[in-house]
């Protein structure tokens, strides 16, 4: 049986499992970007305010022709926004440039330390009204959700991180998997590293399939959300075309006996 396309978070709401990642796609680009993986059939699309470009996001999902509530939306506060009253703050503007009514999902984008336990007390806030879908993290790692939850009414319905095979974080994922927080992975092809891989080449052309969509099987397989990134429309169609094929269970052992803690973007742990 396949995977199917949509997740249902902690909360009941419904997310996408393949989403289009917009971060470094600059404003005057995320317009042509979003509009190409939406007429492509991508109803989830991953922004924050430290991107710099959720106007050109909202601008697309407005002139889509697509029902708004049929598209997610993800933004995150950034880290010059940490505390209770910035936070409602940076929610406010994000959704000013967004020009939106509602967001799909909320994240805090990385754990600042001392900061973030205020910070989720915003987004708590704005979760009772009808104004957010979800609220989440991004970048903690099993110690900070931990921390997190000494003073939290609600746990967060997402933890989005840097996951991809060399990169498997499994301390934090068991932990999301044991406290119900759904896991998205950024950077989910760990920016073309495995691209050229002879191993992971011919294990593809097995299922006639590229080593990312190979790659973003396996991410789906193991029940993560996916974020690939791409302002190519045939690469985001190629991002996309995977839901046609299954791994088999050499495959998937090989593909997570590869960790080897490779990060490629900052630790959490050294983000102030």
């Amino acid at each position: 049986m396949d995977i199917p396309s949509l997740k249902k978070l902690s909360n009941g709401v419904s997310i996408p499992r393949l989403g289009l990642g917009v971060y470094k796609v600059p404003e005057d680009q995320v317009y042509d970007t979003v509009l190409s993986a939406l007429d492509l059939g991508y109803r989830h699309i991953d922004t924050a305010s430290f991107y710099g470009n959720e106007y050109g996001v909202g601008k697309a999902i407005r002139n889509s022709g697509i029902p708004r509530e049929d598209i997610f939306v993800t933004s995150k506060v950034w880290n010059d926004d940490h505390g209770y009253d910035n936070a409602l703050k940076a929610f406010e503007r994000s959704m000013e440039k967004l020009s939106f009514d509602y967001l799909d999902l909320f994240l805090i984008h990385w754990p600042i330390p001392e900061g973030f336990p205020d910070t989720w007390k915003a987004l708590e806030e704005i979760n009772k009204t009808d104004r957010v879908g979800a609220i989440g993290v991004s970048n903690f790692l099993d110690h900070h959700l931990e921390e997190l939850s000494k003073t939290a009414n609600e746990t967060p319905v997402v933890d989005q991180i840097e996951l991809h095979p060399k990169l498997q974080q499994k301390s934090t994922v068991e932990y999301c998997r044991r406290h119900g927080i759904a896991v998205e992975s950024w950077s989910p092809l760990g920016r073309a590293r495995y691209l050229d891989d002879p191993l992971l080449t011919k294990m593809a052309s097995n299922y006639d399939k590229s080593v990312a969509q190979l790659i973003i099987r396996w991410h789906l397989e193991n029940d993560f959300i996916v974020i690939p990134k791409s302002v190519k429309a045939i690469r985001q169609k190629e991002n996309a075309n995977v839901f046609d094929f299954k791994l088999s269970t050499k495959d998937m052992e090989y593909l997570n006996q590869m960790n080897e803690d490779m990060r490629i973007g900052s630790h959490p742990n050294d983000m102030r």
